[in-house]
């Protein structure tokens, strides 16, 4: 946990962003595993951490901006639960130790809130992601289930977004903890990365180093050898010679900030010919968006950079052809990239998703397209001192997407078909880092993780 000072002073600014009525922050509860007592690992809200800190199911945060005041509510633990857990802080300790001086039991939320209706204040909140929040919602305002949703508040949606987008210096700190895990995290993939080996013994030992780091992975793990499938989360191939290993993992910190970095490791530990040629051009996509990065450009237009860069390198080994600007430009080049560049990454691994990622990838400036590929880009606006963002270009081969677009005669001013087809069994390659945006660049946060052919190889050999 921050100082309270640290949580009063985001409080405040969240104050001073919402004009009149009452804020709520709805915190996680317990999610039954398979029985009510059994739950999965405990995963409290990113925007209550961000706003009140605390760690611990069954809260919720109330920022009364007419008033100028801020409760947390919840239930202290009684006998039953000392006797299982041991002595716990009651409500107001924790309370008092994000800076927040009113606390009580739980339903007197719901007195607060109809008061507050009652006398027609605005009551804003987020867009619930989890059912008994909805639930909850639904309760107190006195609304039906699915029209829950009609009554989020989009003024609050922007506000936090406008604050959590720029990453102060406590956050930087955590973010480059879990950097620092998933470089151990990435380097034992890579001496893992044996013939004969499955991937879900890679799988289990690298999560292992997330636990240890402070918390579970900030996302469930993508190791596979058919990297062509972008999120590929089944792990019950073994490795075989010839093939590649695409690692997607990251690690959260004890207070939840994330890492996300990818890398592609060839079973054996030397790539091929063909492998190191495809290879390069992914490298050079990602290292040359990462040299254009600084505050100020769109990262939508260092997506099309490291697009145009990939579809330049695939133009020298004949497998696209035509003019690179047009090619990419018509969007020829999502068949070997259908996704974006990267996204935002703080105390989500896809920072804030749940407010919606046109509210924190795009603006007024910037519009999502719906053009194939492009419209997977969840961050097009222009970056800014402070953002923290994934750069990760890929290319892959999909025999799906192959058949499909040369069966219907798609951009063959652009595609070699015929060259596309000797790589049909090639699988996919993804680089990806995590950087800081600064005014006249960016910096890699962590420890470097092996990306260039000689440092992974020298990396598996270890």
């Amino acid at each position: 946990m921050f100082s309270k000072e640290v949580y009063s002073q985001r409080r405040e600014k969240l104050h001073n962003s919402i004009t009149d009525g009452i804020v709520l922050i709805l915190g996680n509860h317990e999610a039954p595993m398979n029985y009510l007592h059994n739950t999965y690992h405990f995963r409290q809200d990113s925007n209550f951490l961000y706003f009140f800190g605390i760690d611990l199911p069954g809260l919720v945060g109330v920022i009364d901006v007419d008033n100028n005041k801020d409760y947390v509510f919840g239930n202290d633990y009684d006998l039953d639960d000392v006797i299982w857990m041991g002595p716990q802080p009651t409500i107001s300790e924790q309370a008092a130790g994000v800076g927040v001086a009113n606390s009580a039991p739980s339903t007197d939320l719901y007195g607060l809130v109809k008061r507050a209706i009652k006398a027609g204040r605005k009551v804003h909140f987020l867009p619930p992601y989890r059912a008994d929040n909805t639930a909850l919602l639904s309760e107190l305002l006195g609304v039906r289930l699915r029209a829950v949703k009609h009554y989020v508040s989009e003024p609050l949606i922007k506000a936090v977004v406008a604050l959590r987008n720029i990453k102060d210096a406590h956050e930087i700190v955590e973010i480059e903890k879990a950097v620092d895990t998933a470089y151990l995290m990435h380097t034992t993939a890579m001496r893992m990365a044996k013939a004969g080996v499955v991937e879900q013994e890679i799988v289990g030992v690298i999560e292992g180093i997330s636990l240890s780091g402070g918390n579970p992975p900030s996302f469930p793990i993508i190791l596979t050898i058919n990297g062509q499938t972008l999120h590929n989360h089944y792990h019950g191939n073994t490795l075989t010679e010839g093939r590649m290993m695409v690692t997607d993992a990251g690690a959260q910190t004890n207070m939840y900030y994330a890492s996300d970095i990818t890398r592609t490791t060839p079973v054996g530990g030397k790539f091929s010919a063909r492998q190191k040629s495809i290879y390069e051009i992914v490298l050079n996509a990602n290292t040359t968006a990462i040299a254009a990065l600084k505050a100020g450009v769109s990262n939508r237009d260092m997506h099309f950079l490291a697009c145009k860069t990939i579809a330049l390198g695939l133009k020298e080994l004949g497998i696209m052809k035509g003019n690179v600007e047009d090619a990419v430009a018509a969007g020829a080049h999502a068949m070997f990239m259908p996704h974006g560049l990267g996204h935002m990454m703080g105390l989500d691994v896809h920072d804030m998703e749940d407010l919606g990622e046109n509210y924190v990838g795009y603006d007024e400036e910037f519009v999502r397209s719906e053009q194939f590929g492009l419209a997977f880009l969840r961050l097009g606006k222009r970056l800014e001192t402070g953002n923290v963002i994934t750069i990760e270009p890929g290319t892959y081969f999909i025999p799906a997407l192959i058949d499909k677009w040369r069966s219907e005669g798609l951009h063959t001013d652009f595609i070699n078909y015929n060259e596309v087809e000797k790589f049909r069994d090639f699988g996919g390659i993804r680089i990806e880092d995590d950087l800081l945006i600064t005014p006249d660049g960016s910096r890699l946060l962590g420890k470097p993780i092996p990306k260039t052919v000689a440092e992974v190889e020298e990396a598996a050999a270890k």
